[in-house]
């Protein structure tokens, strides 16, 4: 499972950056900070471009962000997947057939050994670790668990991209436009 050549995610904050990317030729994008009225609008957009949304559940304004919500936006809205720091959501978009992402913050040993626990227990089908400019953590974390690694939060360099690649990441997240367009001559 891949993201179709794909090594950055453009992640979308807003309906500009929502627009930038629907004029891209990235395929896969990460929809973070909406809320619920916007959200069957926004899918519908890019399903409509040919374009597949993976929507952070912890982010949509006006969800509780629980399995309900999770059932919800996979029966109604039907994005490509779901982010989630939250093992119900993830358990529920699995169930769903959905690309089931476990959003990792990485803060501290003790914050990482639970996670790592975690994560054992639920195999999620990516993991995105965040900030996603510790490439000895991201190549620790993907040994650890062997499921793929996105690498987001802080990454705004292509130098970046290709450290946190090189470490083990199967993609990177990130919502400077600026990068989306330098990585976007990588497309085919």
């Amino acid at each position: 499972m891949g993201f179709e050549g794909q090594t950055l995610l453009p992640a979308i904050r807003n309906m500009k950056q929502f627009d930038q990317f629907l004029g891209s030729k990235y395929q896969y994008g990460v929809l973070l900070d909406t809320h619920l009225g916007q959200l069957k609008g926004i899918v519908k957009a890019s399903d409509q471009a040919e374009k597949k949304l993976l929507i952070h559940v912890d982010l949509i304004q006006g969800l509780k962000h629980d399995e309900y919500a999770a059932e919800f936006i996979s029966q109604e809205i039907k994005p490509a997947g779901l982010i989630s720091t939250r093992s119900n959501v993830i358990s529920k978009a699995k169930q769903r057939g959905l690309i089931a992402i476990q959003r990792l913050f990485l803060l501290d040993t003790s914050a990482l050994a639970k996670s790592l626990e975690l994560i054992q227990r639920m195999r999620p089908d990516f993991i995105e670790v965040l900030p996603g400019v510790v490439p000895n953590l991201i190549e620790e974390i993907r040994k650890e668990t062997d499921i793929p690694i996105l690498a987001g939060g802080f990454v705004k360099t292509e130098q970046e991209v290709q450290a946190a690649l090189k470490a083990g990441a199967a993609a990177v997240t990130s919502s400077e436009t600026a990068l989306w367009k330098e990585m976007e001559k990588n497309l085919g």
